[in-house]
Formats: C-alpha cells, sequence, structure tokens
C-alpha cells in the first residue's frame, strides 16, 4: 500500500518489502538490544534509487521501538532512553567544543503535536553560562541553545526562516529538531521514537508539511528525533476493515465464492477506496490516542533527558533522575 500516510521509514521499507526482500538502494538491519522488549531497527538509504522508492532523502534512520515508551514505567524509560543517547551520539558525530542547537517543532496548544515544545522546555540548555563556568564543568557539558519557534499559522513566519536567521547568528555544529509524525501503524502510536540524520519537514506529522530543515537549507547537519503521535483516519479505517476480512476469511468455507472474493481483494484498491469515502467527510482528520496529554509527558521526557546524555559527557542517567525530572 504505497499510498498510505506515514512518516516512518521503518513502515515505507514495510510496504516496500512486501513483495521482495532485497530492494536495491535500501538495507534494513534489526540492530541488539539489551531489553527483549524493546527493539531497534536502521533502515539506510544508500543511493538515489532507495531515495526515490522511500519517498524519503539518502542516510540513516534508526527506530525504537517499545510498548513501555508510552507507559508509566520508569525502568523501561531509563533503558529507552540510555540508548537512545547512544543512537544521537552516533548519529551526530560530536566533538567536545561543538555547539548544538535544539528546535522543538510542533504547536504548544495542540496535544498530539506539542512533543517538540515540550521536549524542548526540559532541555539543559548552557550556552548563556559556558564562558562563565569554571574550567572543571566546562569539561562535562557542551555549549547548547534551544529554541521552540511555534508554527506559522501562530506567528506568520515560515518555521523554516525563523530557524535560519536563529542558526546564521548563533552558528551552530549541529542542529537537532524535535517533531511529532504520523504513523501507518496503531499500534506504533507513542510507542516508536525514529532518529534520522537527513533533517525533517516541520509539521509532518499533522499533514502541515513546511520547507525541510537540513544541511542544505542550515549548512550544518540536521538530526531528526521523531515519535508517531497520530494516524491519519483512512489509515485506521483500513486497519479495522483489514481485521474485519480477516475474521469474515476465518469463519468462511475455504474455497467458497466469498472465500474466494475476501481472498482476491486488492490491498491497494481497497485503501483508494476508503480515502474516497471518507474525504469529504473526514478530509485532514488525524487520530490520537485519549490519554495522549499523560503520555506526551512521558515521551518529551524521555526525549529531553536521552538528547541530555548525549550532548554532555558529565551528565549521567542518574543525574538526570536526581536532578531533572
Amino acid at each position: 500500500m504505497k499510498n498510505v500516510r506515514t512518516d516512518l521509514a521503518i513502515e515505507t521499507a514495510e510496504i516496500l518489502t512486501e513483495d521482495t526482500s532485497d530492494i536495491e538502494g535500501i538495507r534494513v538491519k534489526n540492530l541488539e538490544s539489551e531489553d527483549k522488549n524493546i527493539s531497534l531497527c536502521k533502515v539506510e538509504i544508500y543511493n538515489e534509487n532507495g531515495a526515490k522508492r522511500m519517498g524519503k532523502p539518502i542516510g540513516n534512520y534508526i527506530t525504537i521501538e517499545s510498548s513501555s515508551i508510552k507507559e508509566n514505567d520508569s525502568t523501561q524509560h531509563e533503558r529507552i532512553i540510555k540508548l537512545m543517547g547512544k543512537n544521537i551520539v552516533e548519529l551526530c558525530k560530536l566533538k567536545k567544543d561543538d555547539v548544538i542547537l535544539i528546535v522543538g517543532l510542533g504547536n504548544r496548544d495542540v496535544t498530539p503535536d506539542s512533543l517538540g515544545p515540550k521536549a524542548v522546555s526540559k532541555i539543559l540548555v548552557t550556552r548563556h553560562i559556558k564562558e562563565s563556568i569554571p574550567d572543571e564543568i566546562k569539561e562535562t557539558v557542551r555549549s547548547v541553545c534551544a529554541v521552540a519557534p511555534g508554527v506559522m499559522g501562530v506567528t506568520g513566519i515560515e518555521t523554516s526562516e525563523m530557524i535560519k536567521s536563529i542558526a546564521e547568528s548563533v552558528k551552530p555544529d549541529v542542529v537537532i529538531a524535535i517533531d511529532a509524525l504520523a504513523a501507518r501503524k496503531t499500534s506504533r502510536i507513542n510507542a516508536t521514537i525514529q532518529i534520522s540524520d537527513t533533517g525533517i519537514s516541520p509539521g509532518a506529522g499533522m499533514g502541515n508539511n513546511r520547507k525541510v530543515l537540513n544541511e542544505e537549507e542550515l549548512g550544518v547537519p540536521v538530526v531528526a528525533i521523531g515519535v508517531p503521535t497520530v494516524v491519519d483516519a483512512a489509515t485506521l479505517a483500513n486497519d479495522t476493515m483489514d481485521n474485519m476480512i480477516e475474521a469474515m476469511i476465518n469463519e468462511c468455507e475455504s474455497g467458497s465464492e466469498f472465500y474466494k472474493m475476501l481472498e482476491s481483494l486488492d490491498k491497494d484498491e481497497k485503501y483508494r477506496l476508503i480515502r474516497d469515502v471518507l474525504d469529504p467527510y473526514t478530509e485532514n482528520m488525524f487520530v490520537t490516542p485519549k490519554e495522549i496529554d499523560a503520555v506526551m509527558e512521558r515521551v518529551s521526557n524521555i526525549i529531553a533527558n536521552a538528547v541530555n546524555i548525549a550532548l554532555h559527557p558529565g551528565i549521567t542517567a542518574e543525574d538526570i533522575n536526581r536532578y531533572f525530572n
């Protein structure tokens, strides 16, 4: 189903590899995790053919999946934070004296789109005090600044223009952008974290794509961190229809005409039909879980703490738990 709405590289790869596991230009590798309840996958797009097939830029996309991300499970959250911090370090390729700009994208007044601003509010910013702290402390923290620019519907300013102006003034070595995404599978909502080194399109998760923030636009590497907080209505209806068809197939007599009809349904055609039927009534409608307020607090904590640990060599998970929560 190539038309299904998703911002996750792992889901796009799954769709493309339904018929074949070998697609030139794309590598999918399941990585080892110390915890069996946390899965780690890397999707690498390494040439233009892969980028065209995936509809995403060349680069690396790391996905951390665990149902405990959205749950109130501090022990699991600590493990996810450590794993996430390690992967942020690898993608950012940070040096000791680097300056990092954190950008929290999204609308703080719309809960499923508030991930970026919420995470930024919990980042340990040090750029304003870096020059005045003792030398022994300088070795343990990097120069970090953060901004939540809001959305164009509120500010009247294109987000990319604002970030580009800030970057020209601050002159960061790396930009880390945090934003909400959309998923194809409801099981991945608030249970998946994607980290990539390819930049991000502000508002992608809410269907309001703006100008891309990437190295070409800003002049420095851009690492994107995203969590799917919504699923579009057509995808949700399609998943429900799939479950219903599967249940009917299981109840039907094998080989009957009705059974054959259900078996022969084309997935792409079915999805297009659902979108055509829903569009006049549910255009641009996205669905999010009812407990989204509490979940956003947990997920933003995980992301902010992982970023803090990754950026500041002298800060540990124990420090985070003691001083920043």
